[in-house]
């Protein structure tokens, strides 16, 4: 893994559950070629964490803010990770 590739955690607030939300990030992070995992949590929010280049982490992140055409995005909280985690993949968990 090359020193460029970085990990972001990012925290996407609004109507974002039941909006294909996961599938479409999922969807983008393989286009943008980006590993790593999105999920719904249980206080309406969706969680991912993802690895790859700055340029690729910019823009899943510019997607967020949009994301799929039923989704109402309020706010992208994004968080800089210090490691990498090597992710194989890019994963849709619950």
């Amino acid at each position: 893994m090359g020193k460029d590739k970085k990990r972001v955690a990012m925290r996407v607030h609004g109507k974002v559950h039941g909006v294909f939300f996961r599938a479409t990030t999922v969807e983008k992070a393989e286009e943008f070629g980006l590993t790593g995992f999105v999920q719904n949590e249980d206080d309406g929010t969706v969680y991912l964490e993802a690895e790859g280049s700055p340029e690729a982490l910019k823009k899943l992140e510019q997607w967020a803010h949009e994301g799929p055409s039923k989704a109402q995005v309020d706010k992208v909280e994004v968080e800089e990770k210090p490691d990498l985690k090597g992710f194989d993949g890019f994963e849709q968990r619950r």
